[in-house]
């Protein structure tokens, strides 16, 4: 018997069939930071996604891209998750990679690359992926500050909760 998979919405019409490439470094991976969560989050709703950070060949036993040249035709959607002091010709990788959407995360966003996207037809959604998650409740209610600004965002259930 084949279970249809379920499709959630998230920000700017993007939804969890869309396929993901979360674009960090090695820290930012290694080190649990954002774009680890972003890409376990995207993972847990059932996303395909690609991590992507040049130097990094393996993380939690998946294959890591060194650039999103590598994705060509792959991805839909590019996530970023570095300053944009570190995003030289991103849009300009984002566009060759063939992805048609950039979702950017809270402090990756700015003026001149919304300019850059205007001009090279690639839509752009700003905000937490984060925001999308759905936290188990575990005895004390603790609220990641993404889940308390995206309250009334709409959720993704997670695959499984652990019980307590």
């Amino acid at each position: 018997m084949v279970r249809e998979k379920k499709v959630y919405p998230l920000a700017g019409g993007l939804t969890t069939i869309d396929t993901y490439a979360v674009f960090g470094d090695v820290q930012k991976f290694q080190k649990h930071k954002h774009a680890w969560k972003v890409w376990r989050a995207l993972k847990g709703f059932g996303c395909v996604v690609y991590p992507v950070a040049e130097g990094l060949n393996r993380l939690d036993g998946n294959k890591v891209y060194s650039n999103l040249a590598q994705l060509k035709d792959k991805v839909t959607v590019v996530v970023p998750c570095l300053l944009p002091d570190k995003l030289e010709s991103f849009v300009s990788d984002v566009a060759s990679a063939g992805a048609s959407r950039i979702w950017f995360q809270e402090q990756t966003w700015t003026q001149e690359f919304q300019q850059e996207c205007d001009s090279a037809g690639i839509e752009v959604i700003r905000g937490c992926v984060l925001r999308h998650k759905v936290y188990p409740i575990i005895g004390v209610r603790y609220l990641n500050p993404c889940y308390w600004h995206g309250l009334r965002d709409v959720k993704v259930p997670a695959k499984r909760f652990r019980r307590y």
